[in-house]
């Protein structure tokens, strides 16, 4: 079996899902952990079994044992991150959103293609159990013709860190914090956002973090937006970073004209209303396997990563993602008008 030599850049939160999912994959050594704080970066190897822990990005990318660097850092040093990597020879797994404008995704995009590398954008969401099965159903036809989605993303808001509320390191607010794994699915299971009309605002304009610390938060803490799909189909989606409870990740109701589908809902995971396909009115709630979380989108980053499967083209969804954020932006700063998404 290919064995794929793999590091972390960033210690922070999102740390633990992807070392929690890596380590228990075969085909993959994980090699160190990088970040600015030697201490977080020990104590994050250390809770991981990674041999290797430090401060030096450039020691790290001079390590031939080391194929693929998971970039884990805060937006507004992705691309520098991320560009490094890809200058050493090496292939990336970049956490979402992919960088802070369009203008930065297509430079990593043409450095990753003029150095032949592998490189990735991290969306969870569409390697759940259930998001794969609502492709099924989209796919088979069961629900006819696809109407409209009604989707949020809504969460209370990141407490753990003050760089998350300021406007010059997280462009968008909960657009691209929080709002980007929404637009990933939408594209991903429904097809091209051709324009949005959009509202964005700041509702909360304090915040007090975790550490008693309080912050001024100036970019958007909450989203209103709807796509006019290139199907004909309109979605709505809700982004909030200001809600108690929020939502169980994401919550989607699909409707078209012969079904129903949603997804992670008070029905569960899945629930499909399909009379025609099922043969009896009513919800159907179909089992769905369980996976540790994170083993399948690892799973299927290794595949691509070592050759055994197609390469994903996350990549371009990131950027896709951002050029739509972007439309959100212009929408929202015209009063709601409706926008064309830019051409990719």
């Amino acid at each position: 079996m290919q064995v794929a030599g793999v590091a972390l850049v960033g210690a922070g939160f999102i740390a633990d899902y992807h070392l929690g999912a890596l380590r228990r994959l075969p085909g993959v050594a994980l090699r160190a952990v990088v970040s600015r704080d030697a201490a977080r970066a020990r104590a994050c190897a250390d809770r991981f079994g990674v041999p290797d822990a430090g401060t030096s990005l450039p020691r790290l990318l001079a390590r031939s044992d080391v194929d693929a660097v998971l970039v884990a850092t805060p937006d507004d040093t992705h691309e520098a991150v991320a560009s490094a990597c890809l200058e050493a020879g090496k292939a990336v797994f970049l956490q979402k959103p992919m960088a802070t404008d369009s203008a930065a995704c297509r430079r990593l995009i043409a450095l990753a293609a003029a150095r032949s590398l592998d490189l990735q954008v991290s969306f969870m969401h569409r390697h759940f159990e259930e998001v794969e099965a609502a492709r099924h159903w989209i796919a088979s036809g069961a629900l006819g013709t696809l109407n409209s989605v009604r989707l949020r993303n809504a969460t209370p808001g990141p407490d753990w860190g003050g760089w998350f509320f300021q406007a010059g390191r997280v462009a968008g607010g909960v657009v691209l914090q929080l709002g980007t794994h929404g637009l990933d699915l939408i594209e991903h299971l429904f097809g091209p956002v051709m324009a949005v009309s959009a509202r964005t605002a700041t509702l909360v304009p304090r915040r007090r973090l975790a550490s008693g610390e309080e912050v001024v938060v100036e970019n958007p803490d909450s989203a209103w937006a709807t796509y006019r799909l290139a199907s004909g189909a309109v979605v709505s989606h809700e982004m909030s970073a200001v809600e108690a409870a929020g939502c169980d990740r994401f919550r989607m109701e699909i409707y078209g004209t012969e079904g129903t589908l949603w997804l992670r809902t008070e029905r569960g995971r899945l629930a499909a209303f399909a009379p025609r396909r099922l043969g009896a009115r009513g919800w159907f709630m179909p089992a769905l396997p369980e996976a540790p979380l994170g083993e399948r989108h690892h799973r299927r980053w290794l595949a691509g990563l070592t050759g055994a499967a197609p390469r994903e083209e996350t990549a371009q969804a990131g950027l896709r993602g951002l050029l739509i954020a972007e439309a959100i932006a212009r929408s929202s700063a015209a009063g709601g008008a409706e926008t064309a998404v830019d051409a990719t």
